[in-house]
């Protein structure tokens, strides 16, 4: 049984929850990121985890 993936379209209605800026999908990482936040959200069984407290932090 496959992991459910994450459905790119979903990308169009997601926006960073701190900035309200768009999102770029990482498929490899399997993260949402937002650039102007610095954060990248994971998506956990196909389903984005927009909270800031489960957010990665990027350089």
């Amino acid at each position: 049984m496959t992991e459910p993936q994450f459905d790119p379209k979903m990308l169009e209605a997601l926006v960073c929850p701190m900035t309200q800026a768009t999102l770029t999908y990482d498929a490899e990482k399997q993260e949402l990121v937002s650039k102007s936040a610095k954060l990248a959200f994971p998506i956990r069984n196909g389903i984005p985890v927009m909270l800031v407290d489960e957010a990665r932090k990027l350089d």
